[in-house]
């Protein structure tokens, strides 16, 4: 028998074993790389990110590359556990550990964090995202223009707020976003930038957004963070008597869809008309562009005992006189909304999407939201 059909076949045993299942780094089921210098099995995507850091990137094919023994051996001795309880032993509750359905910059900032810097292995000195404060310039897209041009952004713990300044040393901010109001999403392909990150964020009760990238793919990601860390302290304070895995969820959270569909106005005899539509938990939010700064409405989703409802096509009496033809209809307790997609395919993930949120209980705060959305419409 060839080494190498040994040690194949001891590789398939050690992947069976708990946690070698799923990739070390991003969770990806049934993972078919190997790290012969951590130990880690991990899969395609995170093994192309591991090649790229010279001191931790010697990966290796399970199914096609040739493993020595002593290599075999070390993969028995480590494995997936053993790595996250030394690599992850210290992960803050406010770091966002990314998943496989994460974007590239996510990922690579987090292995390098993990195995490079090696920021979580030991209880020591605050971290980075921890100083409470930060400053700096990032790219930011012209809400009129669509130019990325220089801000200065503030960050303050103390203060609970992102500021951003046109110029560098300007004395007043063009903008302050108080914390507790901010989602942050990566969102690579709809600002066209690897680095690009979207914040989100309630003015005047209306969603706003901005977008922003930095060239250096670090500099993004510890902003994210720095946000989140600041985030949760001001929850902590906010809810004295909450823990920080209770806190979690309630820091920034990726959306739950966005795409296009095409809707039709209050009276339903508008024609249907094409817009970006972007579902942020409860809030379904409605732009003409995937790049504007303000949403041209919203619909808020309540749970389905309160009379909210999401089902496949549209009232008999309505002409869809748009090119879509796979109708979903929302009732609310004071209107109907009627969309069309272009593909039964999307019209069903929407649905699903929008089902889900409807049979989840309401939180108090929810119910202050829903209060906000009828007081405003």
């Amino acid at each position: 028998m060839a080494v190498n059909e040994r040690a194949a076949r001891a590789l398939r045993d050690i992947i069976k074993r708990q946690g070698n299942g799923t990739c070390a780094d991003c969770g990806a089921p049934d993972p078919e790389w190997g790290s012969c210098s951590l130990g880690v099995f991990i899969c395609l995507i995170c093994s192309g990110i591991h090649r790229n850091i010279p001191d931790i990137g010697k990966v290796k094919s399970v199914l096609l590359s040739h493993w020595e023994d002593s290599e075999v051996q070390f993969m028995a001795e480590n494995g997936n556990e053993a790595s996250k309880s030394k690599f992850e032993a210290y992960v803050p509750v406010y770091y966002y550990k990314p998943t496989h359905k994460d974007c590239q910059v996510l990922k690579e900032q987090w292995i390098r964090a993990k195995y490079e810097r090696q920021e979580f292995t030991q209880d020591r000195n605050p971290l980075v995202y921890e100083k409470g404060t930060r400053d700096g310039v990032l790219m930011k897209r012209g809400r009129d223009n669509g130019q990325f041009l220089s801000r200065r952004f503030v960050l303050s713990e103390r203060e609970g707020t992102l500021k951003y300044y046109t110029k560098f040393d300007a004395k007043e901010p063009k903008a302050v976003i108080k914390v507790d109001t901010i989602n942050a999403s990566f969102q690579p392909e709809k600002i066209g930038n690897p680095n690009g990150l979207q914040i989100t964020y309630l003015k005047d009760y209306n969603t706003r957004n901005i977008f922003l990238y930095h060239e250096n793919s670090k500099e993004i990601v510890d902003w994210f963070n720095s946000i989140r860390a600041v985030q949760l302290h001001y929850l902590k304070v906010a809810f004295p008597g909450a823990s920080e895995l209770e806190l979690k969820p309630k820091l920034t959270r990726n959306f739950l869809k966005e795409g296009y569909m095409e809707k039709t106005g209050p009276r339903q005899t508008e024609g249907f008309k094409k817009r970006w539509f972007t579902l942020d938990h409860r809030r379904l939010m409605y732009f003409k562009d995937p790049l504007d700064a303000f949403a041209k409405g919203e619909v808020f989703l309540g749970h389905r005992d309160l009379g909210y409802s999401a089902s496949p096509g549209l009232p008999a009496s309505t002409q869809s006189n748009g090119a879509w033809q796979h109708g979903i209809t929302i009732v609310t307790p004071d209107r109907s909304f009627l969309f069309t997609c272009e593909t039964e395919v999307e019209q069903l993930d929407w649905l699903k999407h929008f089902n889900h949120v409807i049979s989840l209980q309401m939180s108090p705060q929810e119910y202050s939201m829903e209060a906000l959305f009828k007081h405003k419409h």
